[in-house]
């Protein structure tokens, strides 16, 4: 399994590597079309490795795999709305929020490898955490479904308020400099100052995804792989999604619905649950799971094209 670990920390340094260095050198910014083919690199990419799981780990590993994948992915896409908020607010370029999600991401996958080692290493060791996970799942779940719009105020950001009382700073952006040199001192740009709040909320979200794949499987490998791979698209959806967030109104119902599910899956897994002495556990193989949380997303993307959001007078 080590050998496992190594070659794919090394696939995942090529690729972001290959990412800094060739596909996206210059200012140039991605444009929805380049959006649409980098997404299916990825995928194309995702379902390569599936294959080489299949292969190596066997059918069972694959099916966590894919699953996790979905799920991490469906996740993304509301988060995706989050950041589309947070670049509006700092009035970030076009061109240069992709540097921006570049390296939010590798900071990201620190954290969730950070995240996931302990996650695993808690559920083996405490039993009773996967009752946490779980209840963080379902609460997550319906909080999304009936907590209204997404509220995001950077300015209440605590980190971000100590970044701007202790860290000199310029005014304006200085192309894709996150650092800058004035009369021999060393200032931070406001890029700096988004990237640490994207940052934040991308530990805020992981709190939700990492529980839910976690619910499909122990095996950290398959985890961390899993949430690799929709975090490494997850900057190519953004630009090709970020102009049709409000044409799948529905989605976060969904995503809800997800949530939920896999939340009381985690809760069935533990062969402990018992009520009133009756046992209230059971296995729900990965196979269904797939095919529910495939079913749930694509109803909720059917359902928003079918009956579209009326315009507000002021949208018209």
């Amino acid at each position: 399994m080590l050998t496992y670990w190594i070659l794919f920390t090394i696939f995942v340094v090529a690729m972001l590597a290959l990412d800094l260095g060739l596909m996206h050198r210059g200012s140039n910014e991605m444009g929805f079309k380049q959006a649409l083919w980098a997404c299916l690199f990825w995928i194309t990419l995702a379902a390569a490795f599936g294959a080489l799981v299949f292969f190596s780990m066997g059918q069972q590993r694959a099916l966590e795999f894919v699953t996790g994948y979905v799920i991490e992915t469906s996740l993304s896409i509301d988060n995706l709305f989050v950041f589309l908020i947070l670049f509006r607010f700092f009035k970030v370029p076009r061109q240069d929020q992709y540097t921006v999600l570049l390296w939010g991401i590798i900071g990201a996958l620190v954290m969730r490898f950070v995240f996931i080692i302990v996650g695993v290493g808690a559920i083996s060791r405490f039993h009773w955490v996967i009752y946490v996970f779980g209840v963080i799942l379902i609460y997550s779940g319906f909080k999304l479904a009936f907590g209204g719009e997404v509220d995001v105020e950077p300015d209440k950001n605590l980190i971000l308020k100590l970044f701007r009382k202790f860290v000199p700073s310029t005014e304006q952006y200085e192309g894709k400099k996150f650092l800058i040199r004035r009369a021999g001192k060393t200032m931070a740009t406001p890029l700096l100052a988004v990237l640490i709040v994207v940052e934040t909320t991308d530990l805020l979200f992981a709190v939700d995804s990492i529980p839910a794949v976690l619910a499909i499987t122990r095996d950290a490998f398959i985890v961390f792989t899993s949430n690799v791979f929709a975090v490494l698209g997850l900057r190519a959806m953004y630009f090709a999604l970020s102009g049709m967030f409000k044409l799948f109104h529905y989605l976060h119902y969904g995503l809800s619905a997800i949530l939920v599910f896999v939340g009381v899956k985690m809760l069935l897994s533990n062969d402990r649950l018992e009520l009133f002495g009756v046992p209230l556990h059971g296995e729900i193989p990965t196979p269904i799971v797939l095919t529910i949380v495939g079913g749930i997303l694509a109803l909720s993307v059917i359902a928003s094209l079918a009956f579209p959001e009326k315009k507000k007078p002021d949208e018209a």
